[in-house]
C-alpha cells in the first residue's frame, strides 16, 4: 500500500484566549494570484487553522490581515510571488510589523511530469 500524502489536523477556528491566557502565535501563508489571494492559518506546530480566499485589493489586504490575527498573534508570513502579485500585500504586512520570507513557486514544468 502507498499512502500518498498525509491528513492535516484541523483545529477549532477562532479559538478565543481565556481572560489572562496569552493568545498562540499563528503563521500565515499566502498563494497569490493577480485577482484573489488564497491565504492559511496555521500553528507553530504546522496545523491547519483555516483557509480563505480574499481579493488583491486594498480593502482586501485589510480583511485578510485582520482575518490572520483573529486566530493569534501574527509575526510571521509566507507569501508567494512577493515581487509580482504579492508585492502589494507583502508592504502592507511589512508595514503592519510581519516578517515576510518569499515562498517560491514550484517549477510548472517539472511539476507536470511528476503528475
Amino acid at each position: 500500500m502507498t499512502v500518498t500524502s498525509m491528513p492535516q489536523p484541523t483545529l477549532p477556528a477562532q479559538r478565543v484566549p481565556a481572560p489572562g491566557e496569552e493568545a498562540e502565535d499563528v503563521i500565515l501563508g499566502v498563494d497569490t494570484h493577480k485577482d484573489i489571494h488564497v491565504a492559511a492559518v496555521i500553528t507553530t506546530l504546522g496545523a491547519s487553522l483555516a483557509q480563505l480566499e480574499f481579493p488583491a485589493t486594498a480593502v482586501g489586504y485589510r480583511q485578510l490581515l485582520s482575518w490572520a490575527r483573529s486566530f493569534g498573534v501574527l509575526h510571521r508570513a509566507g507569501v508567494e510571488c512577493t515581487g509580482s502579485f504579492g508585492a502589494a500585500l507583502t508592504r502592507v504586512l511589512r508595514q503592519e510589523g510581519v516578517d515576510v520570507v518569499e515562498i517560491n513557486q514550484p517549477d510548472r514544468a517539472t511539476r507536470r511530469k511528476r503528475g
